[in-house]
Parts: C-alpha cells; sequence; structure tokens
C-alpha cells in the first residue's frame, strides 16, 4: 500500500536503505527536473511470486494509456529484481521471494529502492518498498550438546555457564527466555548482556551421588516471542565422577543353568554378575572359582572379567545330572562378595536306534497274498524317555507295511499283491526313528527279489498280420514272422509259435504254409496261383513254456498278388483248325463301316488284364483299322473296285502287364457284293492250323489208320486189276459179247441243266459239334453265305439275327450239281450224300 508521496529531493535508499550509487545518483540528478514524486510500500517477507504489491498507477496518478505510451519500466541498479511492474494493469508484483534476513540481516527497519522512468515525455519515480519481519525462524544453538563432568562432593551453590541460542529474527520474533528441564539437582538463573542478548547458568542445588545416578541428561530449551512461537533444544549430559566406597554385589545369590550332555568345549553356561556402585577403577570386579578340590575346576571354568563360565570338560548326564559352583568377585579394594551357581545337565538324544533283523525271506513268489509275512526286526534305542521312544516306518510308497506286534519287535509284511513284471525287486528301507529333539533316525534296506509266476499269456505285437506275396513263387520262401512277448521270465517267457489247424479251399492249412515253432517265421509250402487262390487267412497260436501253459492266438492274412502269367485269350473270331471264316464287307461300305470286332478276355486281374488292340499286318493296311481299346474292326476310307476281294487281318491282343503278353488272331474279310464273287477265292484260300497236345495224338492214330487202310486198299486194288486182267484176257480170247453196266437209279435223259446226273447232298452236325476242332460264332447281324436250295446252283446271302451255328440240331442242307462245291469243309462230323 501506498504510504506517502515526497518530493524527490528526500534521500534515496536502495536495497538495505542506506547505500548510495553514485551511477543512479548521476541518472537522478541529470533528470532532477523531471521527478514527479515517490511512493512507500511494506509488504510481508517470504510473499509468493506475482503477489501484489500495491497499484503503481494509482498511487502516482497516472493512466494506464500513459505507462502504455511512456513504456514505463523498473530501473535498479542490483542483479536482483525483486518486482515487476505490469504495465497492462498498472500493478507492481512480487518477482522473486524476498528474505528479510538475506536481505538485511539484523538491521531494522529493511527497506529497498527502486525507479519507474516513463517515456516522453521523461518521468521518473521512485518507489520504496519495505519488507516486514515474519517469524520464519527457530532459535538455535551452535552446538549439539553441551557435556559437563561433576564430582559427587560438588559443593550445593556451584554455578555452570550455559551456550547461548541464536534467533536471525528481530523484535519479538527474536530470542525471549530459555528453560531448563525439570530434575533434582540443578535450576536455571537467566541474566543480559549490555547488548541486551541473554544468557543462561546452571546452579548445583542438591549434592550429586553418582552411585544413584551417575550420568544425568538435562534439556535446554531457547524459545522466542513470535506467533505461533518456535524454540531450539540443546542437550546437556553431566557425568557424575566417582569415589570408592561401594563394595562388589552379586546381581543373583544363586544362579540356575542347564546344559546338554555332550557339549563341546568352550561352551556357554552362564554370566554372573556382581556390580560395583563406584566408578572407574574402583569399580573393576573380578571373578573366580572358591573350591578347587572337587575336581570341578576340570570340568567348568570362569572368566576373570566377563564372568562367563565355560565347559572345559567332558559332561555325560549318565555320570552326573547337576554341578554345584561357588564363584567369588572381588573389587580392586580387596572387598568381595560370593554367589552360587547351579548347573543342571539336560540328556540329549545321542544314541541312534539300533536295527536288528531276526528273520527275512526272499525270494517272494508274486502271486503271494497280502498281509504274507516277509520278515521280523528287532529295534532298540540305548538313550530313555522320548529318546528311546522309537517309530518305525517304510521309506516311500512301497507295497509294504511295518506291524508292531511286541515291544521292540516289528513285522514286515506286504500291503498288496505283488507283480513281478511291474516290478521285479524292492528295496525296502525301514527307517527307525526316535522321539528325540531332534530325532535321530537309522535305516536298513532289504532287498526283496519277487519270484516270477506263469500268470501272464503271450501278447502279438499285432491284433492282425497281413502280409503280401506274389504268385508263382518258390515253395518255401518266407513270407512274414510274428512276434509276441511274455513279460513272465524264464521258462514262462519261452514262446512257442503253432499254427492252428485249419481248412482253406477244402485243404489243411499245413499243406499251404508252415511256421518255425521258435523264430515265429511263416513260409510258404507251395507255389500260389492267383487264378486259383486270391488270399490266405489262417490263425497262429503263441503258447509259452508255464505250467500251466498259457497262450494267445492272431489271424495272419496273406494276399496272393497277381503276376502277368497268362496271355489274352481271343473269344471271337474263333480260330479253327480246317473251316475257313470269313467277314463280307460290301462295296458299297463308307469310312467306319465295322467289319466285326475282336473279343478277347485276360484272366489276370488288374493292370494284367488291361488289353489293347492293334493291327500287325493286313493285305491292305490304308483299307483297316482296329479299335486299340474295344478292338472293332472298322474301314477306314471307301472301298473300291480296285480293293482285293481277299483280305486277310492279322490282329494282337496285348495286355499291360510286365512284361507283356500277347495273342494272335487272324480275321479272314471277304470284300464283294454277293457270294459267287468270292467263292472261287475262298476255295483255295489257306488256312492256318494250330495244333494242339490231344488233337496231335488223334492226327497220329488217325494217320496210322489211313496208312494200314491204304496198303490195304492198295493190295486189294493190285488184286483186283490182276482179276480183272486175267478175266479179260479170258473173255478176250472166248468172243463173249460186252453188256453195259449202270450203277443203281441211273436214268439216261435228257435234261434241261447243264448236268446230266443230279446228287442231293445231305450234311449233318451233331449236338456236340461245338466241342470239337470246329468252333462257329458268328455274332447277329453278321453275314453267312449258304447255297440256294434250286437246281439252279446259284448263291445267295441270307441276313440273319442269329447264327445258323447256334442252332446244333438244325441240318444244314446243300443241294449241287455234279461239280460241289464245298465252303465249309472238314467242319462237319457227318456228310451223307444221296444221288437222286
Amino acid at each position: 500500500m501506498a504510504c506517502g508521496i515526497t518530493p524527490y529531493s528526500r534521500c534515496v535508499k536502495w536495497r538495505f536503505g542506506c547505500g548510495q550509487n553514485w551511477k543512479l545518483l548521476f541518472f537522478v540528478f541529470y533528470f532532477n527536473h523531471m521527478v514527479s514524486g515517490h511512493i512507500r510500500y511494506s509488504i510481508p517477507e517470504e510473499m509468493k511470486k506475482g503477489s501484489l504489491i500495491g497499484n503503481v498507477a494509482q498511487d502516482l496518478g497516472l493512466d494506464l494509456k500513459r505507462l502504455r505510451s511512456g513504456r514505463a519500466r523498473i530501473v535498479t541498479g542490483e542483479s536482483i529484481q525483486y518486482t515487476e511492474l505490469k504495465t497492462d494493469k498498472g500493478i507492481l508484483v512480487v518477482k522473486e521471494r524476498m528474505d528479510r534476513e538475506q536481505i538485511c540481516g539484523d538491521a531494522t527497519p529493511c527497506s529497498f529502492s527502486f525507479e519507474v522512468i516513463l517515456e516522453n515525455p521523461m518521468e521518473l519515480h521512485q518507489i520504496t518498498v519495505e519488507i516486514t519481519d515474519i517469524n520464519d525462524h527457530s532459535p538455535t544453538f551452535k552446538r549439539n550438546s553441551i557435556n559437563f563432568e561433576i564430582s559427587e562432593i560438588a559443593n550445593t551453590g556451584a554455578r555452570f555457564p550455559l551456550t547461548s541460542a541464536e534467533d536471525p529474527d528481530v523484535g519479538v520474533n527474536g530470542l525471549r527466555e530459555y528453560v531448563l528441564t525439570e530434575n533434582e539437582n540443578f535450576v536455571l538463573k537467566q541474566n543480559s548482556n549490555v547488548d541486551g542478548k541473554k544468557y543462561a547458568e546452571m546452579v548445583l542445588q542438591k549434592p550429586l551421588d553418582r552411585e544413584t545416578n551417575p550420568n544425568l541428561s538435562l534439556k535446554l530449551i531457547a524459545v522466542d516471542g513470535g506467533t505461533p512461537q518456535r524454540s531450539g533444544t540443546v542437550n546437556i549430559d553431566i557425568t557424575v565422577l566417582d569415589v570408592n566406597d561401594n563394595a562388589p554385589i552379586f546381581n543373583q545369590s544363586v544362579y540356575k543353568a542347564a546344559v546338554m550332555e555332550n557339549s563341546p568345549r568352550d561352551t556357554y553356561v552362564t554370566t554372573v554378575n556382581a556390580s560395583d556402585a563406584d566408578f572407574g577403577s574402583n569399580s573393576i570386579v573380578t571373578y573366580y572359582l572358591s573350591d578347587l578340590s572337587n575336581g570341578l575346576s576340570d570340568v567348568f571354568t570362569v572368566d576373570e572379567k566377563s564372568g562367563v563360565i565355560l565347559i572345559t570338560g567332558s559332561v555325560d548326564y549318565e555320570k552326573d545330572k547337576k554341578y554345584e559352583l561357588r564363584i567369588d568377585a572381588k573389587d580392586q579394594g580387596g572387598l568381595t562378595d560370593s554367589s552360587k551357581v547351579i548347573i543342571e545337565v539336560t540328556d540329549v538324544n545321542d544314541n541312534a536306534p539300533t536295527i536288528s533283523v531276526m528273520s527275512f525271506t526272499s525270494p517272494l513268489p508274486e502271486d503271494s497274498p497280502s498281509g504274507t509275512t516277509i520278515g521280523i526286526i528287532n529295534v532298540k534305542d540305548l538313550d530313555s524317555g522320548d529318546n528311546g521312544q522309537v517309530n518305525c516306518r517304510i521309506e516311500r510308497n512301497a507295497p509294504f507295511k511295518i506291524k508292531s506286534n511286541l515291544r521292540n519287535y516289528y513285522t514286515l509284511v506286504t500291503d498288496t499283491t505283488l507283480d513281478r513284471e511291474t516290478v521285479s525287486e524292492y528295496n525296502i528301507t525301514v527307517v527307525a526313528t526316535d522321539a528325540g529333539m531332534p530325532p535321530i533316525s537309522t535305516k536298513r534296506t532289504f532287498h526283496l527279489k519277487v519270484s516270477d509266476v506263469n500268470d501272464n499269456a503271450p501278447v502279438f505285437s499285432q491284433g492282425v498280420y497281413n502280409a503280401f506275396i506274389a504268385e508263382n513263387n518258390s515253395p518255401g520262401v518266407s513270407v512274414l514272422t510274428v512276434s509276441a512277448e511274455d513279460p513272465d521270465e524264464n521258462q514262462n517267457a519261452r514262446i512257442s509259435y503253432i499254427l492252428e489247424h485249419g481248412n482253406i479251399g477244402g485243404s489243411p492249412v499245413s499243406e499251404y504254409v508252415s511256421i518255425n515253432a521258435e523264430t515265429g517265421v511263416i513260409h510258404v509250402v507251395r507255389s500260389f496261383d492267383y487264378e486259383q487262390i486270391k488270399q490266405l487267412i489262417f490263425v497262429i497260436k503263441a503258447q509259452d513254456g508255464g505250467s500251466p501253459p498259457l497262450s494267445s492266438n492272431v489271424t495272419v492274412n496273406i494276399l496272393i498278388q497277381d503276376q502277368n502269367d497268362n496271355p489274352p485269350q481271343v473269344l471271337y473270331p474263333v480260330q479253327t483248325g480246317g473251316s475257313l471264316v470269313a467277314e463280307m464287307v460290301p462295296r458299297s461300305a463308307d469310312v467306319g463301316y465295322l467289319v466285326t470286332k475282336v473279343v478277347a478276355v485276360d484272366v489276370d486281374s488288374g493292370q494284367n488284364a488291361w488289353l489293347s488292340y492293334k493291327l500287325q499286318k493286313a493285305t491292305d493296311r490304308a483299307l483297316f483299322e482296329v479299335g486299340l481299346q474295344n478292338g472293332e474292326i472298322r474301314t477306314i476310307r471307301q472301298v473300291t473296285d480296285k480293293d482285293a476281294v481277299k483280305q486277310r487281318l492279322t490282329v494282337i491282343v496285348e495286355d499291360n502287364g510286365q512284361p507283356s503278353r500277347s495273342a494272335t488272331v487272324i480275321v479272314n474279310v471277304a470284300v464283294a457284293d454277293s457270294f459267287p464273287e468270292v467263292l472261287s477265292e475262298f476255295t483255295d484260300f489257306t488256312h492256318d492250323k494250330e495244333y494242339n497236345d490231344n488233337l496231335t495224338f488223334y492226327l497220329v492214330l488217325a494217320l496210322a489208320v489211313v496208312s494200314f487202310l491204304f496198303i490195304t486198299c492198295l493190295v486189294v486194288i493190285i488184286s483186283v486189276k490182276i482179276y480183272r486182267w486175267r478175266q479179260s484176257r479170258i473173255l478176250y480170247h472166248s468172243n463173249l459179247p460186252v453188256i453195259p453196266y449202270y450203277p443203281p437209279r441211273y436214268s439216261d435223259t435228257l435234261g434241261t441243266g447243264t448236268l446230266q446226273h443230279v446228287y442231293n447232298y445231305e450234311v449233318c452236325r451233331t449236338t456236340d459239334s461245338r466241342k470239337s476242332d470246329c468252333k462257329f460264332g458268328r455274332a447277329g447281324s453278321q453275314n453267312v453265305l449258304i447255297m440256294d436250295p434250286s437246281s439252279t446252283g446259284t448263291m445267295q446271302r441270307i441276313q440273319s439275327e442269329k447264327s445258323i451255328l447256334d442252332e446244333p440240331d438244325s441240318p444244314l442242307e446243300v443241294r449241287c450239281n455234279t461239280q460241289s462245291l464245298y465252303l465249309f469243309k472238314h467242319c462237319f462230323c457227318e456228310m451223307k450224300c444221296i444221288s437222286q
């Protein structure tokens, strides 16, 4: 707030109110005629930044526009600017924290000055800011503590000066008084120096007693007069000096202690303590054993200075359960005191239990029932009380348990049924533990073997065995090996493999396969033909050597794999030894005309039975083609008059096996529109002959018969010739008339036909003619050539839905002239010619 406006002729105070800055004075006097006024503000210290000090524009009577147009600013000669002028509001605010004790120290009042300058026209205004003190400091002592050493025989009224406290605050906020904590021996007296500073003294009003209070701790408190009130404290430590006027005294008349037996040397027992109320050398006490004749000095010792009793010998509870010691304490003046120490020996668990075996059974059959006794043991502990109480158990999760029947006797029995295949032997660890603290345990391990019992049947590694073997195999070759395992041991685990009785296709299985009884290797006995048998299914039994024996069965499935061992068989057209079959193609046939179809089969399977057809040879390869997959023979161009009547095609049929097999069939094709056109061509047509073993036998037999008949006929003819020759000679010489001879039914007539004699030929087939070497199987819608039954002797082509040869019981009649033409010769079982 403003406290007044005065002319600038007054002394300008800067910072602490009394310093002169000659540069600032020069500047001020230079512009003396422009000075307007002087403002003084009073604020407390430690104000926050931005706090309002005063409204400069209002106090100086300036307009805010003037402050802005005159570019009002603060001019100070110090490095720190504590205030800031807000020209937009015309106020003066705190810029930096103001600490009165830092700016002015002990000086009062505390203020600093600066100038506010305006331009156009130039104006200079002085502003003084006074900083008032607040109680922001507590009284403090230069030392943390004050130490005194006073004899316990000091006189009453003795004075002891105390250290003064310092408080940087001034006025009522400064140091006001001292206070001493309450005590029985000292009082506080306060005084003031010439400069007004206060100090205090401590006066002894009651004699000291070191034995009662060897040390006194007091506090001196300095208090200021501010609000809130602040204070400072210093400790006063008083040591009372001793005078030797007291004898040592034990703090206990009887000491009791306990030690464990077998404690090692230098084991701590207890500590005796005798105190002397005196101090220093007067209070030094020494300890010793008063009676050395009973031998306790060999077992215990006491430290002269500390009074600590230690063990130096062997302490055995079984020998001495209690010890009594007499200890004396003596100070430097020869004054003594005596005390008793009773030491009780505590029994310790220093003996481990012992395990003795009375009986033990090993090995043990695995089928032994639960609860079977396998051993009896005896357990003892030499200790007494709880240390001699023993508890037995079996370590880990073993299928055994231990029972206590009599004192110190235990029975070891099975807890469950044993299985040797799971665990064949056990290490049974019996742990005997006493009840001491800490407990002592003893372990003993019993090795138990489990003997085998034939309780497991052999088990095959597979549920079903599958194997493959190619047909036409060599007898005796191995197919597969069956394997079974028996978890039993020795003879119980010895496995024999047996071929179970059974039939395959009505024959015993032993005629097909055999098995090695020891190794389980399965051999085939014979060579297999896939076309006859495709699979073998039989049973193998695995039997162990136990008593009684145990067994298990497994099914073996052997699959016969096909091989390409059969060539294709041609079903159509049928190849005969002496007959001629021809397919007729009209000359008007278009491209793609179906001539015939080669039909073949392969008894193999899979890809071995996949057939393909190829044209191997042909009279004219440019006229016909064969379907690769279906065997159809078709024309590949238009038939012309230039094409030969006789066409001979050789078709090869191959399967897809590795290596492939094939069959060949010959197809005769007649390219003509009528039968007479091809008649002369086919009479001289050569035929291929295929013979087999059965036909050869009959041919040889027929040759022998024909040869015999030929020779007989030859002999007869020669005889007849000779006979006729002789008769002719007789007739010739006898001159008898010659009478003509005509055969039966002979008629010498003149017919209108070409021939004078007509003959009727009847040809028949037997019902079993299909089984002979002459086979016909013409498909439907095929051209069949027969003779015309009229006497003209012409040939006709008859379209029939069914082959004539498919009706074995229907006769085939052929009427012809004496120049008879046989197209299907050698193909019938009987032929009869009747003359008409």
